[in-house]
């Protein structure tokens, strides 16, 4: 597939989640497997719009590319934001309170990278890329 340059806007997401959908589809991806994939990489897209560019008065693209495999799906996310790695995103360690004593942040950062087989982060080039990858079969 080719790669889906977008502007780093919230109004991006639905073309994004839709692009994931359809690599997941041929890919041959399970559709719960497909929809937890999307939910990740729209969970890393809205941090990288709201805190990478909104939240510090910049603009910049989102690139999302995938490769696509038998039975296995690599999405990548990229944007030239503010260096952020999610894995530095403290864990969440209150899941066991109720919702209104819980701090606020984290949990969307923490599910999407638990609910993908595996996620990698770098930082190259100025550049954060947010690596997905799901398998076909739960």
């Amino acid at each position: 597939m080719e790669p889906l340059i977008l502007p780093g806007t919230l109004d991006s997401l639905s073309k994004i989640g839709a692009y994931v959908l359809e690599a997941a589809s041929e890919a041959g991806l399970e559709k719960k497997i497909a929809y937890r994939l999307r939910l990740a990489v729209d969970e890393i897209a809205t941090n990288s719009i709201v805190h990478g560019y909104e939240r510090v008065g910049e603009e910049g693209d989102l690139v999302v590319s995938a490769e696509v495999g038998e039975g296995i799906l690599t999405i990548i996310l990229e944007d030239t934001g503010p260096p952020y790695d999610p894995f530095k995103t403290p864990s969440p360690d209150d899941l066991d309170q109720p919702l209104d004593d819980r701090d606020i942040g984290g949990l969307g950062v923490f599910l999407a990278i638990q609910g993908v087989d595996e996620f990698r982060y770098e930082w190259e080039n100025e550049t954060n890329r947010n690596i997905f990858i799901m398998k076909g079969k739960e």
